[in-house]
């Protein structure tokens, strides 16, 4: 039987359609990624599993006795206490074990002589060892310390109160408790954003062993790739089923988009330069000798422009770009003992795409906001030459003013490249974007974080700026605009410096990596290749 079913499901929020007519079934073992443009209605199919929203037609069955585990990024834990006392607190049957374990062993060792309450005690010792071994109790704090390791949790971390921790990190003592709770089915809702690359690939090999059902909404398509069996895509109001993981899911749409209208156009194209990247990511996977980044610069090839291209070119064709954008010497940032990176000397110039890549907390976005100038160095010197516009997408995010209307945060910034392109030529982009007319017109302060994020990073893209400085681009955007930003990037004739932990996407647009390595971390260094 499924373990969740809906039949003929629909729903509205304040007369406004979210889902209609969707049918849906979850059964044993179903890896479902769940896919869709931002407020397409991803969240609430998670929340009428839950039982949070009621629908306004049709029904909703969950088997009896299933237990449910659901992370967003508003999950809510026991602010005074500290991560380890959660994750320690799942285990309380365990210690209850142990707590009689030790009481017998106590009573074996006070009474030497053979007895039949001396007998019951061994016997009810072995009886207790078979139920630690049912519980996997003596691998318990094993458990604990692997998942706070892998999702970056250092000592200081792990003891304080989680409200002390950010809001990220809250969120990744969130996940952790939900993954060692180890439920039947998990309803996960972006759980790759804040995790660096190596907490995702921790999360992929715990998918392996996992023996449940799960839900995921996720724009990670590496991610995606790895743990789903199918893909739902949510469409117009309705459910999209496409069999195998996100690459198949790819092909599949290409096809079905061939029978519906017009209006798909821009999508289609998107998708095919998805299935580019995809084949160019096996070719480069097939000599394991060389590096992936190295093969696909080798093996990218000139393609036949496509309307999406045009589109992007003619509103970059007037921006005029230097040589070289900025110069870093001897850079070095600490802090207190901890050396984030020293003696950094880099030079960036028209054309580049560096990836900065490395663990959480090794000093990734520290780098950005001292390039922007929002952080002093300890030591170290960066300069942009004269006319040389830098622009950051988490300082465009956070300065958006909600009163503001959507067409004017667009277009209003001093050396906007609405200025100067096409009216039609933006128009076109911004629709690209998912900005109908209507949305143009509303006030930021009315929009989801997904939907502000789109402007945001169409403010950075339509800037006029010479350097875009992203942080972490791909956490807010679906899979449509990110599609459009790769686009947008790779035609882009300044330089971008972007800290990601999406593969997919660096893979796509890098031509330069900047790492920080455990090894570069201890020699206060870091490594800059190319791709």
């Amino acid at each position: 039987m499924s373990l969740i079913r809906m039949n003929d499901v629909s729903v509205s929020f304040e007369n406004t359609p979210v889902l209609r007519e969707a049918f849906f079934r979850l059964e044993s073992r179903d890896r479902v990624g769940l896919i869709g443009r931002n407020g397409s209605g991803k969240s609430t199919l998670l929340k009428l599993a839950l039982e949070q929203v009621a629908p306004d037609a049709g029904t909703i069955a969950l088997e009896p006795g299933l237990k449910l585990g659901y992370f967003s990024q508003f999950s809510e834990l026991d602010g005074a206490a500290s991560i380890t006392d959660v994750l320690d607190g799942l285990f309380d049957d365990v210690h209850a074990v142990e707590a009689e374990l030790a009481s017998i062993d106590a009573a074996v060792a006070a009474d030497s002589s053979a007895s039949p309450a001396l007998d019951r005690l061994i016997s009810r010792q072995a009886e207790l060892f078979e139920e630690m071994e049912r519980l996997d109790g003596w691998e318990y704090q094993r458990r604990i310390d692997t998942a706070l390791t892998t999702l970056g949790f250092d000592a200081a971390n792990r003891i304080c109160p989680i409200d002390d921790l950010s809001g990220g990190w809250r969120n990744r003592a969130a996940l952790a408790k939900i993954l060692l709770e180890r439920p039947d089915v998990l309803l996960l809702d972006e759980p790759t954003n804040f995790l660096d690359v190596a907490g995702v690939e921790w999360l992929e090999s715990w998918f392996r062993d996992f023996r449940g059902a799960a839900i995921i909404v996720s724009h990670d398509r590496t991610f995606l790739d790895a743990v789903v069996t199918r893909i739902i895509e949510v469409e117009n109001f309705h459910l999209h089923e496409y069999p195998g993981n996100f690459d198949e899911y790819v092909v599949q749409k290409q096809f079905r988009l061939k029978t519906l209208e017009q209006q798909f156009v821009h999508e289609s194209e998107l998708l095919a330069f998805e299935s580019e990247g995809i084949a160019d990511r096996r070719e480069a996977a097939k000599a394991a000798s060389r590096g992936l980044g190295k093969q696909l610069a080798g093996i990218k090839k000139a393609r036949t422009p496509r309307p999406v291209d045009e589109i992007i070119t003619e509103i970059y064709r007037g921006l005029h770009v230097k040589d070289v954008l900025c110069r870093v010497g001897m850079l070095g940032k600490a802090y207190g003992d901890k050396t984030l990176f020293s003696d950094v000397n880099l030079e960036i110039r028209r054309g580049n795409r560096i990836a900065v890549i490395g663990a959480n907390g090794s000093g990734k976005s520290t780098l950005l906001r001292v390039l922007m100038g929002e952080e002093r160095p300890d030591e170290g010197t960066v300069e942009w030459p004269k006319g040389v516009g830098v622009v950051s997408y988490n300082r465009m995010l956070a300065d958006l003013d909600d009163a503001d209307t959507v067409t004017h945060a667009v277009n209003a910034l001093p050396d906007s490249l609405a200025l100067t392109a096409t009216r039609k030529s933006v128009g076109r982009f911004l629709a690209m974007f998912q900005f109908s007319e209507a949305d143009l017109k509303q006030r930021i302060g009315n929009l989801s974080g997904g939907q502000r994020a789109r402007v945001a990073m169409a403010q950075c893209l339509l800037s006029g700026a010479s350097v875009l400085l992203l942080d972490e681009p791909t956490n807010h955007l679906d899979l449509s605009s990110t599609q459009v930003m790769e686009r947008a990037l790779l035609h882009f004739p300044g330089a971008v410096v972007v800290v990601s932990h999406d593969r997919f996407f660096t893979d796509k647009i890098a031509n330069r990596y900047l790492t920080f390595s455990p090894a570069a971390a201890r020699a206060g260094a870091l490594t800059l290749t190319g791709a």
